[in-house]
């Protein structure tokens, strides 16, 4: 390969990530806006069309304060860091139990995650035969990630 055309490419590889980080920079900061303009609304809807400056301080960062609060007046990188992860997987734990729950009652049984496996095998066994053949996983990924079969045979059982 020439030198030209190597560096040609190496140019475009370089765009596309730096492209790429862009966009994801850029959608990022729209759903921060997006979700300061939403507890903007709320703040406002409360308090009859008007924000002063303390609701306005209250609708930003209620929650950090009430952590830096929590923690004595003081909040180190690794109580935020312990904190964030918590609420991050508690609302997965929400989204969990709000797809496997079958009685509405908040809570998760082993009767409710076979009843959710049950679904997904028939959806997948598209013959009925009691098996998953690898002609029937999807290929555009529509079930989430596949990964290439190695199996030794046709089947999954």
């Amino acid at each position: 390969m020439r030198k030209t055309t190597g560096l040609a490419l190496a140019f475009v590889a370089l765009a596309g990530a730096v492209g790429t980080t862009a966009y994801a920079e850029n959608n990022a900061s729209a759903r921060m806006r997006e979700g300061t303009m939403m507890r903007l609304d709320k703040a406002m809807k409360d308090s009859n069309g008007t924000i002063s400056f303390d609701q306005f301080s209250d609708a930003m960062n209620a929650r950090l304060k009430k952590l830096v609060a929590d923690n004595g007046g003081k909040l180190t990188v690794a109580q935020l860091a312990d904190a964030l992860e918590k609420a991050r997987f508690e609302k997965m734990a929400k989204r969990i139990i709000a797809r496997y729950d079958t009685k509405g009652d908040g809570t998760l049984t082993t009767e409710d995650i076979t009843g959710r496996e049950k679904k997904a095998f028939a959806m997948l066994d598209r013959n009925n035969d009691g098996k998953i053949e690898r002609n029937e996983l999807p290929t555009n990924g529509r079930m989430g990630r596949h990964h290439q079969w190695d199996g030794g045979d046709d089947s999954m059982q």
